[in-house]
């Protein structure tokens, strides 16, 4: 879980790179690469941006969504990293 306070480095991180591979699409477009490259640069840049969504959600479910000073039960945390782990594939 990657909530934005807590983790910032390592979302910084996965920005950079993806900022990388913005870079490597407008490279290819500038260079006249074939289609097939430019798609499989958009669609690397896409999953890296999915990426960065699962880790903000889960860290804003992990963070928010269960009050730790309310000491919640197992069951509850049990259903936010479910939760979690769902949205997460479905952003991927």
């Amino acid at each position: 879980m990657a909530h934005p306070v807590v983790e910032r480095q390592k979302l910084l991180n996965r920005v950079r790179r993806l900022r990388g591979q913005v870079d490597a699409i407008e490279r290819a477009l500038i260079a006249d690469e074939g289609c097939t490259e430019v798609m499989r640069l958009v669609t690397a840049s896409r999953g890296a941006i999915n990426g960065i969504m699962a880790e903000v959600l889960s860290g804003h479910i992990q963070t928010h969504m269960i009050d730790p000073d309310r000491r919640p039960s197992q069951r509850e945390r049990d259903a936010a990293s479910e939760l979690a782990d769902v949205l997460r594939s479905y952003v991927r």
